[in-house]
């Protein structure tokens, strides 16, 4: 079997969601699919068209367009094909569909735009280009653990106070709008110039940050004149892992590990009064700061490591 006339494509309506998480498996991403707390976000988002691709009335499929960079690229994440029908090329075929619709109906978009935390294929880069490259920090704890794991964390912060002598500092909205563009951090912090937001690829331009408003991010620099480090943070959200398992990301821009550490210490400690259950969380950060971090983080408390090194990589290719 292949995919072929017989799958319909249509945009996702509220009363998919059933369907939709039923094509998610409970054990996909390492039992942290966002499906569940993004599908209805997703629907009333400003920008993002969410597709589904049926076979005699059951969704088989899921794809996601979010148009950016002032409508020039479309972000394309979310893509789901229910576990039994893998490999018969339906994902392929919905993909070709969503880009045609945007070459369609926003003919303005010339660049595609997506994060996977696989390795490409020799193929995949050829016909694409890498934008960047993130490596991830897993971590996983109960709730209750995390306090004297921060606090440990913090002792050994002294260390790099000479190199690290400012307090984090927790950005409010003005403070991003004014700092995140500016050449100092743009050139010199963002990853080939891209804000790496929880897969989501963004030009560092005024038009990205109202859609990273939208995300309730926290934001916090290890100081607000030229920082050595930006970092934002997820909210938490429920996960399948566990019946009480909350996930949430934190990006870290900037090679300094003094400040890096210190700015990764306050995320912690800025979520600490909202979290309970089983925790999960990954930090990105550049890959040359990654094996510090880690030994960073290795500690005498019950958080553990949840997985191995491992990367996200951002690619693109013109519509």
């Amino acid at each position: 079997m292949s995919a072929d006339g017989n799958v319909e494509y249509s945009f996702a309506q509220e009363q998919d969601f059933q369907q939709v998480l039923s094509i998610c498996s409970s054990d996909a991403f390492d039992g942290l699919d966002y499906m569940a707390a993004t599908f209805h976000r997703w629907l009333q988002e400003p920008g993002r068209h969410v597709f589904i691709a049926r076979i005699k009335d059951r969704v088989v499929a899921l794809e996601s367009a979010l148009l950016v960079d002032g409508g020039q690229t479309a972000v394309f994440q979310g893509l789901r094909v229910t576990p039994d029908m893998r490999g018969l090329g339906i994902a392929r075929a919905l993909k070709k569909h969503v880009t045609d619709y945007i070459r369609c109906h926003y003919p303005q978009v010339s660049v595609v735009r997506w994060s996977r935390g696989d390795r490409p294929s020799l193929q995949t880069l050829a016909e694409s280009r890498l934008v960047a490259k993130e490596a991830i920090l897993s971590l996983c704890c109960e709730a209750a653990d995390l306090p004297p794991f921060v606090a440990e964390l913090r002792t050994r912060l002294p260390r790099h106070a000479n190199s690290c002598p400012h307090s984090p500092v927790i950005l409010n909205q003005h403070q991003v709008k004014t700092l995140i563009l500016t050449e100092h951090v743009v050139s010199n912090l963002l990853p080939n110039k891209t804000i790496i937001n929880d897969w989501e690829p963004l030009k560092p331009m005024e038009a990205n940050l109202e859609v990273l408003r939208r995300r309730g991010l926290t934001w916090i620099v290890d100081r607000e004149s030229e920082p050595s480090a930006v970092s934002l943070c997820t909210t938490p959200y429920a996960v399948p892992y566990r019946h009480d398992a909350l996930h949430f990301n934190i990006n870290i821009f900037g090679r300094s590990l003094a400040s890096v550490c210190a700015v990764f210490v306050a995320q912690l400690e800025a979520l600490l009064p909202s979290l309970r259950g089983f925790l999960i969380f990954h930090t990105y950060v550049h890959p040359e700061v990654w094996p510090e971090l880690h030994q960073f983080c290795q500690s005498n408390t019950n958080v553990s490591f949840f997985k191995d090194y491992w990367e996200e990589t951002v690619l693109e290719m013109d519509v």
